[in-house]
């Protein structure tokens, strides 16, 4: 009697440990998952790429504000050498940067929060609820094609027009690249669980636009897109530090200025990888709470 039941469970017990096989309907069904994410994300990226002239006007105002910031911050430098530890390429670095990452993370907000309001308004976020994909999954995939073509059509013009013109402190090696990438990525994720959270609200409220307005302010203040973080006295700096907006423009400014490296690098991302899973976390519960009941303007 032991033989026929030892027989049956080792080649679970070893199932168990290899997991699904390349053939097994579980391991079919997450590649096919992944791959309509994909195809969101590729959708979303295409979808931005129409909008040239919107896209090179967007461009062409973060060349000038990048100009009349990176002045501002060589008239300070210049009163205050080494303010916050940055010497003056890098306090002018930091301005292209930042300029480079606005639109890309979102700083000021939008993206699919304009269209999840839109829906909200029509009725259509009811059938964004019967499609079968998850709701927040479908546009983080979105965010992140969104993410992907600002990065290169808003975020090369004006780091090259700032390269001419100034002594830039930009790092030679690539993996420095690599890893402000990956920065980058996670930056873009970090913002979409905040403002998905934001965009939840309109399951109750129906209109997030007040929200939305404080939050930009927020975000503008705490996400170092102003002045660096480390420029911030006291208590308030030591806040801003741990918020999640951190992650956003500081963070990944301050890898690719290679103010951050080895540990303070990985540090850094770990920074970014925790808010990330805590807000999409509490996105999440938001959304399992708020599609409990779900009133639709209109009806």
């Amino acid at each position: 009697m032991d033989t026929p039941v030892d027989i049956y469970v080792r080649p679970r017990a070893e199932s168990a440990v290899r997991g699904p096989g390349p053939g097994h309907p579980e391991e079919t069904g997450r590649r096919g998952t992944a791959r309509l994410y994909l195809a969101i994300a590729k959708g979303a990226f295409r979808r931005y790429s129409t909008y040239r002239a919107a896209t090179v006007a967007g461009a062409v105002t973060n060349t000038v504000f990048g100009f009349i910031l990176a002045y501002t911050f060589l008239a300070l430098w210049q009163a205050r050498p080494g303010l916050g530890g940055y010497d003056t390429a890098q306090a002018v670095s930091y301005i292209w940067i930042s300029q480079s990452l606005l639109v890309t993370v979102a700083v000021w907000g939008g993206g699919f929060q304009d269209e999840v309001q839109e829906r909200f308004r029509s009725g259509d976020i009811a059938v964004d609820l019967y499609r079968p994909v998850d709701f927040q999954g479908w546009w983080l995939a979105t965010d992140l094609g969104r993410a992907a073509f600002h990065l290169f059509a808003r975020g090369v013009l004006p780091t090259l027009a700032g390269s001419l013109a100034f002594d830039l402190a930009l790092p030679a090696d690539p993996l420095v690249w690599a890893v402000f990438l990956l920065a980058v990525l996670l930056a873009v994720v970090v913002s979409f669980g905040l403002r998905f959270l934001v965009s939840i609200t309109g399951f109750w409220l129906h209109d997030s636009e007040g929200i939305r307005a404080v939050m930009l302010v927020v975000a503008m203040f705490f996400s170092g897109m102003l002045l660096p973080i480390g420029l911030f006295p006291g208590r308030l700096g030591e806040l801003a530090h741990v918020l999640p907006w951190a992650a956003l423009i500081q963070i990944p400014t301050d890898i690719l200025l290679e103010r951050r490296t080895g540990t303070a690098q990985l540090t850094g991302l770990g920074f970014q990888l925790l808010w990330a899973v805590l807000l999409l976390a509490a996105g999440r519960g938001a959304q399992l709470l708020a599609t409990r009941k779900v009133v639709v303007q209109g009806g």
